[in-house]
């Protein structure tokens, strides 16, 4: 069963930065793709960008490209979102995915909340 752990989340004024970290484990890490989702209230659930194994193929939703940068260490079991010139619209509890290439994501980390202040 895989686990994971979301961290690195909390309060900052707008154009700030902030680095998520999602600690995978359970499974052999280099086997998943790891996808970053983000939940603001009242707002369904959204992508917010993902990785494959090798960090050579990364995506993002349109709504962060240039701001933030996902990234993996397979050495750390460990998946990061680098977040510069957060906005309030960014405010949201963000989490961490895991799946199988081709497939979806199966599983979930409990989330870490993100505000950005105005």
């Amino acid at each position: 069963q895989v686990q994971l752990v979301e961290s690195g989340g909390g309060l900052v004024q707008a154009g700030g930065s902030l680095r998520l970290s999602c600690a995978f484990s359970g499974r052999t890490f280099s086997d998943y793709v790891m996808g970053w989702f983000r939940q603001a209230p009242g707002k369904e659930r959204e992508f917010v960008s993902g990785i494959r194994w090798s960090g050579a193929s990364t995506g993002y939703a349109d709504s962060v490209k240039g701001r933030f940068t996902v990234s993996r260490d397979n050495a750390k079991n460990t998946v990061y979102l680098q977040m510069n010139s957060l906005k309030p619209e960014d405010t949201a509890v963000y989490y961490c995915a895991a799946g199988r290439v081709g497939g979806s994501y199966d599983f979930w980390g409990q989330g870490t909340q993100v505000t950005v202040s105005s």
